[in-house]
């Protein structure tokens, strides 16, 4: 059996949905759906079962045999939010969850993949290359990087970066991410307010030398982030340490728009407006992920271009009334 902690929400089903299409369903989705829609991403997928968060940590602190035999675990689940406020919480549902969840994967033998964050690489001072040497330096802006930071290091103390693999993801976006509200992907969001106004509007630099939609990002699509953890969990098992997930590409949120637009087949309308007080200290102007890795490891498959993912994303699925995976 496999476990997709998270399972439900949007990398997770995207990873499940991947699962599905190579004929495996033999996996226990772990979440916290309460009142949410993330039920609906599970929809059209094929699995063994269903286990609430509490019940899992539970079980796997104990290392219940209940949970029977489980040959790998990916572990997305995770309060994703850059604006929570609450400490507390992030260090115990991002870190100490984190932390024993991998200790029930090593406890069964099993293959243990953790979710990171791009957001764990703060302002880029240090640039965005993966090595180990790197993650004691990095300083994250906001209380949600530095939960997931705190994750690298503890694997990192504990020498186990050659036993397990921690995943930094970049700015992802697709289907399956409508339950997010406010932290859906800036494409989402663009999309709605095309068709609510016909224009979109993104934030306004805040630097003289970055014109306003220059602002660069690593999109990455959501369905190319399900192909390569299905690819770790099932063929490379060998592939271990913390790693960057993202195209290698930076691109402008103008880019982004423009292709939004085009997408939609509407002619590019696009305004500015001032950036919140309550991120404007906190906001990353430059990301890109560091690729190398990958390449050195020949990884079969192409990531999307942000032309190519978002014309699937738009009009497979953000233009359709049936919006999931």
């Amino acid at each position: 059996m496999y476990v997709i902690t998270g399972g439900a929400g949007f990398i997770g089903s995207a990873l499940l949905w991947q699962l599905n299409s190579l004929g495996i369903d033999d996996v226990l989705i772990v979440d916290n759906l309460a009142s949410s829609d993330k039920w609906r991403n599970l929809v059209k997928r094929s699995y063994a079962d269903y286990m609430h968060r509490d019940r899992f940590l539970e079980l796997s602190r104990g290392n219940s045999p209940l949970l029977g035999n489980v040959r790998g675990v990916v572990h997305l689940g995770a309060c994703s939010s850059t604006t929570e406020a609450d400490a507390d919480f992030l260090m115990e549902n991002n870190f100490h969850y984190s932390r024993d969840v991998c200790r029930f994967a090593l406890n069964r033998g099993a293959r243990f993949i953790n979710a990171s964050s791009a957001a764990t690489y703060g302002n880029g001072e240090y640039g965005f290359c993966d090595s180990h040497t790197l993650v004691p330096h990095l300083r994250p802006l906001n209380m949600y990087g530095y939960s997931k930071q705190l994750m690298d290091l503890w694997i990192l103390r504990q020498k186990l970066e050659s036993s397990v693999a921690s995943l930094k993801f970049f700015n992802v976006y697709g289907p399956n991410e409508y339950h997010k509200g406010s932290m859906r992907s800036v494409a989402a969001k663009i999309f709605g307010e095309i068709g609510a106004s016909n224009r979109a509007t993104l934030f306004a630099s805040g630097r003289h030398d970055i014109r306003d939609g220059e602002q660069t990002r690593d999109f990455v699509y959501v369905k190319d982030c399900g192909r390569l953890l299905a690819w770790l969990l099932l063929e490379r098992e060998d592939v271990c340490g913390i790693r960057n997930v993202g195209t290698g590409q930076a691109r402008s949120f103008n880019d982004l728009a423009r292709a939004v637009f085009s997408a939609m087949d509407r002619e590019p309308q696009i305004v500015y407006t001032p950036m919140p007080e309550a991120i404007a200290g906190n906001y990353q102007y430059h990301t890109r992920a560091d690729m190398k890795w990958l390449e050195n490891e020949a990884y079969p498959y192409n990531f999307c271009s942000i032309e190519d993912g978002i014309s699937d994303y738009v009009r497979n699925y953000l233009a359709k009334p049936d919006m999931y995976l």
